[in-house]
């Protein structure tokens, strides 16, 4: 049995989670505060001796934990995203553990493709760069290059420790009714590309996650992008199904055709 632990277990994408390993493996959440909905344990990954304990007889720790928003602030993305996720490591370290899936994100490289750097999630229309899961750091925002400087960390523990990394540029997680909710009609409008583009389905999100987790890696470390298949994407899925064998099942034109 796979011991996975899941840090951020409160948030969107790892409530998805929750479910989505399937029997044999167990999935203990940890969340940064009380949840009424959620049995989880209580883990303050600012706190490196609490997060050594925590992460005692895992496997797999699948690091979600963190400041998500794109406009949080510098002293928040560096206390609670770079501090926390080298607590992490460290601890994955001192466990044993064998793999760290990270969830880094499109912010890491969100420059590529904004209409306007002041508007990270306005894309342009024409002329779309691809962004190949091998593109360099090119951050949009200071979420974003929280995200880069931990992409680099976990890969210097998977050089220097041994670790197996798994980093996941994700996506934008969303349901099928909250993707409507953030398109319009209207086809051109930049604000809508990035919804399009970047959709993360809960079905494509739950199948990315396990297999980062659990698939036989060939490499590590490995930053893979995860979107689903979507028209409009810019970011390249040939790598993520190379690695991980992922198999996107659902593309936001598709959803928002019917």
């Amino acid at each position: 049995m796979t011991r996975v632990a899941l840090t951020g277990a409160g948030g969107n994408v790892g409530r998805e989670l929750l479910d989505a390993f399937g029997d044999g493996h167990a999935v203990v959440p940890f969340t940064h505060s009380e949840h009424e909905d959620l049995d989880s344990e209580l883990l303050d990954v600012t706190d490196p001796d609490a997060v050594a304990d925590a992460l005692d007889g895992f496997d797999v720790v699948v690091h979600l934990a963190g400041a998500s928003s794109p406009e949080t602030d510098w002293d928040t993305v560096v206390d609670v995203n770079f501090h926390g996720t080298k607590h992490v490591l460290d601890a994955a370290v001192e466990n044993g553990v064998e793999r760290v899936v990270f969830a880094s994100s499109n912010h890491a490289v969100g420059m590529y493709n904004t209409a306007d750097p002041a508007e990270p999630e306005q894309m342009v229309l024409e002329n779309a760069r691809t962004v190949g899961a091998d593109a360099s750091p090119r951050p949009d925002t200071y979420y974003g290059v929280s995200k880069a400087a931990c992409e680099a960390l976990t890969n210097f523990y998977a050089d220097r420790h041994g670790l197996e990394v798994v980093n996941l540029r994700i996506g934008w997680y969303l349901d099928e009714d909250d993707l409507r909710e953030h398109t319009g009609e209207a086809v051109e409008r930049v604000e809508d590309r990035f919804a399009r583009a970047m959709w993360l389905s809960p079905h494509d999100c739950r199948d990315v996650h396990r297999k980062a987790a659990l698939a036989d890696l060939s490499e590590s470390p490995v930053t893979l992008n995860a979107v689903s298949r979507n028209d409009e994407r810019t970011y390249t899925l040939t790598e993520t199904m190379r690695v991980l064998g992922y198999t996107p099942r659902d593309n936001a034109a598709e959803t928002l055709a019917e």
